[in-house]
């Protein structure tokens, strides 16, 4: 299925039963992601952006929907090849440290995917983990060292690398950046455009800093509650965001020039979120929206065309004004 996306969920739904009640973390969400693409799922914590990667690459059961990876339900095929899967899809984890054994060292971490699916003798991985140390940037004197003696960045590069190692088509990466230096995370940013371009690899990272994502996605998709709130290609949804919510987000997102950072006008949002166990009727968002109508509050909006070429989940998302700007 040459021309299969690579991604392409639909009416993808994840709940957990807790004391508390239902947990509605990821409720109703389609998502087609194009081979060779890198795409960018945002939104404040707790929106679901997280467990909607999990259940992508097969990490989390979803409780309803369903998942093609290139053409092939996910679901079918790693219950039936798990480790032809896994050489597909490939995830790296938020907390580097946290993900690889603390008591291999970084070679013996690269080699591990290797000698658990058989791949080559030991010279041929050998070779292949010089290959993987030069992918991410690292020198071969880190072979020897164990995780902890690293930095943050070096785990991460080693995370990638190890993620790198089986030949993946499909790379998600979860908030690979929230625990580094801010001088750090363009290091890491840039390892990814380079190896989305050397490789084709086909790269979804889950993030919270919009200026990142901005930079290197060409498409993105905005979470809200559970939902999406808006997708499409990265530079037009950018600069002409339809949902008062990515507006909202976007204005948070400080520019590097002094002098419009003091102008710049900010859209500050009354409230916190909901809570994923009782979602409001209707939008989402018409609780904390600033320009939310009765009818926003009456029924649930379908994701629809919008102007970027995109699509919000907006009855507004056409209209010539969207949110109350707050210059204070």
């Amino acid at each position: 299925m040459a021309d299969a996306p690579m991604i392409e969920a639909k009416g993808l739904k994840v709940h957990f039963q807790t004391a508390a009640g239902l947990v509605r973390a990821v409720d109703g969400v389609d998502l087609t992601v194009p081979k060779g693409a890198f795409h960018g799922i945002v939104g404040e914590s707790g929106c679901g952006k997280t467990t909607l990667a999990r259940a992508v690459a097969g990490l989390q059961k979803a409780t309803a929907g369903t998942v093609k990876i290139a053409g092939r339900d996910r679901a079918e095929w790693q219950a039936a090849d798990r480790r032809g899967f896994a050489r597909s899809v490939q995830f790296v984890f938020q907390d580097p440290l946290g993900s690889m054994s603390r008591r291999q060292t970084v070679g013996q971490t690269l080699e591990e995917p290797l000698l658990i699916h058989g791949l080559g003798n030991a010279g041929a991985r050998k070779a292949r983990v010089a290959e993987l140390l030069d992918l991410v940037a690292l020198p071969e004197t880190v072979l020897d060292r164990l995780p902890r003696s690293l930095s943050g960045g070096q785990r991460q590069r080693v995370s990638i690398a190890r993620a790198l190692a089986l030949d993946p088509q499909l790379l998600i990466a979860d908030e690979p950046l929230s625990a580094l230096d801010v001088s750090v995370r363009a290091q890491i940013v840039n390892l990814f455009a380079r190896l989305q371009e050397r490789l084709g690899l086909t790269i979804v990272i889950v993030a919270h800093d919009l200026a990142i994502v901005r930079e290197v996605c060409s498409s993105v998709t905005v979470m809200y509650l559970g939902r999406v709130a808006e997708e499409g290609a990265a530079k037009p949804l950018f600069s002409d965001p339809a949902h008062p919510y990515s507006q909202a987000l976007l204005s948070a997102v400080p520019s590097p020039d002094p002098r419009i950072e003091a102008t710049r006008p900010r859209i500050l949002l009354q409230g916190d979120p909901p809570s994923p166990r009782n979602p409001p009727p209707g939008c989402r968002f018409s609780t904390r929206c600033p320009v939310a109508e009765a009818a926003c509050r009456a029924e649930e909006p379908a994701l629809r065309p919008v102007a970027h070429g995109g699509r919000a989940a907006c009855l507004l998302a056409n209209a010539a004004q969207h949110a109350v700007i707050d210059h204070a």
